[in-house]
């Protein structure tokens, strides 16, 4: 028994009891063969997404996370910014059965509120002026797949009462619509705040809240792991030299543990931009202290966001703001920024944003 054996035979043998044993074992030999592909699968993934350590909080996290990955559970992921929440959602979601559907991502806290409904359950043709067609919500578009609800801890209170319906009776309703609409849909929700102290502040519905944490899992700051520095610094090496084409083969000593020594208020987010600020940089085979240093420093001043994140979030809000002055109207917004028709409405396009959506609702 000790070898394995998970069951016995007595004389004198019986044909059907011998049949029954060994599908027994077939059956219990193809489950552990496949739960060890999923783990492999989920390391894989979690690999390549750099969800790497070695340190104990790393892995407490982690044996969560293969017990979890391949299932229907309701998951919240709770971390400071920059830890890899939705690398964690969706490494989780393509390891689990509903890998082959939708995985549909949105920040609750980047959207004005008189917008997030819409864009949660979607809206019917004529529900609000510019509304001139029905149009599927997120939900309806991860339908059998995974919603990830980034950011949950900045819905507005109204909204939540309304998520949490959707989540009790598997059903939404459309703005504007008396139907309602079956969906199957699997919820992943992150936030940077202690849920807790929102719903002592009374900024978050305790029903809510337990809806969402049926499985919780926190990201260690990276403070907390830093035996897993040099493993990231050393992931982020090869992809980024490879990336410059540059020949790199690693960090000084004394540059790799100024990365090992340093605060990281960015956390995996702030150590990537450093490691390829100084790869960009280096011009020997491998990256010295004062590299290091000196991207430290310079990320510190910039406030851990590159300029290419802060454009974009800048263009969106500008964006979202023309069109909120201009009641959703693109001639009078284009005309504010100075910009023709064609090119305000590609610029919508690739910020995502429909100007019907800031329309005043009929009354």
């Amino acid at each position: 028994m000790k070898d394995g054996a998970i069951d016995f035979l007595t004389k004198p043998l019986q044909r059907a009891q011998l049949l029954r044993v060994v599908r027994q074992a077939l059956e219990r030999r193809s489950l552990i063969q496949q739960n060890r592909a999923l783990q492999q699968r989920l390391d894989d993934l979690l690999s390549q997404g750099n969800m790497i350590g070695v340190s104990p909080a790393f892995k407490q996290m982690m044996t969560l996370v293969r017990q979890v990955a391949d299932s229907s559970a309701t998951v919240l992921i709770q971390g400071e910014s920059g830890t890899g929440k939705e690398l964690l959602a969706r490494a989780i979601h393509q390891a689990s059965a509903r890998s082959d559907k939708p995985f549909i991502a949105i920040n609750c806290g980047a959207i004005p509120e008189n917008l997030l409904e819409s864009e949660l359950f979607g809206y019917i043709k004529g529900s609000f002026t510019g509304a001139t067609q029905d149009r599927k919500g997120l939900f309806q578009a991860a339908n059998e797949g995974t919603l990830f609800l980034d950011e949950i801890g900045d819905m507005p209170l109204a909204l939540q009462v309304k998520l949490l319906r959707v989540l009790q009776e598997k059903q939404l309703r459309p703005v504007g619509s008396t139907q309602s609409i079956a969906v199957d849909v699997r919820i992943i929700s992150a936030t940077h705040y202690m849920l807790e102290e929102q719903m002592a502040a009374g900024k978050f519905r305790e029903d809510l809240y337990y809806r969402l944490n049926v499985v919780s899992l926190k990201i260690p700051p990276l403070s907390a792991r830093r035996e897993d520095i040099p493993l990231l610094a050393g992931q982020f090496l090869k992809t980024i030299a490879a990336k410059y084409n540059k020949q790199i083969n690693g960090f000084a000593p004394e540059a790799l543990e100024q990365l090992v020594s340093a605060p990281w208020p960015g956390n995996v987010r702030q150590l990537l931009n450093v490691v390829e600020q100084a790869v960009a940089l280096c011009t020997t085979s491998i990256v010295p202290l004062t590299l290091v240093q000196k991207a430290l420093h310079g990320d510190e001043e910039s406030g851990y966001s590159s300029f290419a994140d802060a454009k974009k979030q800048f263009e969106r809000e500008y964006l979202a703001q023309l069109l909120k002055i201009t009641n959703g109207n693109v001639t009078q917004a284009a005309r504010l920024a100075k910009r023709n028709r064609t090119e305000f409405y590609k610029l919508l396009k690739r910020h995502a944003l429909d100007p019907a959506l800031f329309k005043t609702p009929r009354s």
